[in-house]
């Protein structure tokens, strides 16, 4: 993501005499406000996002979906810009952990492990040449088969879709702000392990913004002595977690359209008019563009050809 890179706080500072001791205190005033890079902080669970707060609060299925997720990949093929760096992508690689626990926290899908498959079965022939109970009990039990696989990835990643900015200065007191819009989009299928038959795809988009606050002060003391104040605070939002809410918003989607198709069942029918599952469903139908339904011909009442004629 090209984002704003700007400093968090500065003081620059061109005085004499009696000055020097108070702009010296804002100066350091200003320097205390950033947290020292020596002091660590305790590690925290990453944040939910909204539709991973949804997921959690779906209602319970007839009977959870084995699914399997072979990868998750990047198809953007997009680099940081340089000079940030040049071998680094733009987003995440790790996004197949993240629909994994997606999965897992809806309550509707076991998913099962093939992304590391051939680590699983080498561990499986050590059990069983380590494990003689195993062997007595006829072996290592088999793997859960899926009844579908999820496919898909990060399919676009669009830099700098929106930019703009303010400013405004009077009497050496302004204050300017910028700010920049990224936009990653996110593509999911669920496949039939069965017949190989696409069961419903979806595809969802997160904004990811960015913006500047940058006040300064500029002002002649005196004849010769000039004070000059600038403070600076930037956000930039993590591209990860814009990935990982466009993939919880994905399955979310994708599993209320399953119940909507009868792919698959909610164990209380009455479960349907849920606020939350028609929440979506609203969202959905906004989406759909209304076309004029294609017209079928008979063909046996249908005009002559040119030849018959």
């Amino acid at each position: 993501m090209d984002t704003l890179k700007m400093p968090g706080a500065r003081a620059l500072v061109s005085v004499r005499g009696s000055w020097i001791a108070p702009v010296l205190a804002l100066t350091l005033s200003a320097c205390a406000i950033q947290k020292p890079v020596n002091v660590s902080s305790e590690a925290q669970l990453t944040p939910p996002t909204p539709s991973a707060t949804a997921l959690l609060q779906l209602p319970p299925p007839r009977q959870k979906i084995v699914a399997a997720v072979y990868g998750f990949r990047d198809e953007t093929g997009q680099y940081k810009p340089s000079p940030s760096s040049a071998f680094s992508t733009a987003v995440t690689q790790g996004a197949a952990s993240m629909l994994m626990k997606a999965l897992k926290d809806s309550g509707w899908y076991i998913p099962v492990e093939r992304e590391g498959l051939q680590s699983l079965l080498t561990e499986r022939r050590v059990l069983r040449a380590v494990d003689e109970d195993a062997q007595n009990r006829g072996g290592v039990p088999n793997l859960l088969p899926a009844s579908i696989i999820l496919e898909g990835g990060v399919i676009a990643y669009d830099t700098n879709t929106r930019t703009g900015g303010l400013g405004a200065k009077f009497l050496g007191i302004g204050m300017t702000t910028q700010y920049s819009v990224d936009q990653v989009t996110i593509g999911l299928r669920a496949v039939d392990v069965a017949t190989g038959a696409i069961l419903d795809s979806v595809s969802t988009t997160k904004t990811i913004f960015s913006y500047e606050i940058h006040p300064s002060y500029f002002r002649f003391v005196n004849y010769y002595d000039l004070l000059e104040i600038e403070g600076g605070y930037t956000h930039n939002e993590p591209a990860q977690l814009a990935v990982k809410e466009a993939i919880d918003a994905a399955v979310m989607h994708l599993t209320v359209q399953g119940i909507k198709n009868n792919l698959w069942r909610l164990k209380n029918p009455a479960d349907w008019n849920s606020a939350l599952i028609q929440r979506y469903l609203t969202a959905e139908n906004n989406e759909v563009t209304t076309v004029t339904p294609r017209k079928t011909v008979d063909t046996d009442t249908a005009a002559p050809s040119a030849q018959t004629q």
